[in-house]
């Protein structure tokens, strides 16, 4: 019988394959993305010690957002949001997860500005 994937669990299992091969480490950290319908989110993470060390997202603490325009403008703003604050934790150097999504898009675009913002895939 033929059972139809949910997109959300091939995703899923995307993630897996590549989590499998992939870890951040405290030298060099692991920068998730995970893309919702309407928002973006990127997070620096040490998977040796199991700590988020930055963290950005398109909506800030204050609610407010950190870009007007599309979802790719806010995709760009959060990139160099993550890299700007990865900095000032003294993080230049990552290993870039795309979380199983396509390298295309909005992850694409969060990933060309954080290397603008002066982080090292």
């Amino acid at each position: 019988m033929y059972k139809q994937n949910d997109a959300r669990e091939v995703r899923r299992k995307k993630h897996a394959r590549v989590r499998a091969r992939l870890a951040g480490s405290p030298e060099r950290p692991r920068l998730a993305v995970f893309r919702s319908s309407a928002h973006i989110y990127a997070q620096v993470i040490d998977d040796v010690n199991g700590r988020t060390l930055v963290a950005a997202s398109d909506i800030d603490a204050d609610g407010k957002g950190v870009a007007t325009g599309d979802k790719t403008a806010h995709a760009q703003a959060v990139g160099k949001l993550v890299a700007t604050r990865a900095k000032a934790a003294g993080i230049s150097k990552v290993v870039f997860d795309r979380g199983g999504y396509l390298y295309h898009g909005r992850v694409k675009a969060l990933a060309e500005s954080a290397r603008e913002g002066g982080l090292e895939f």
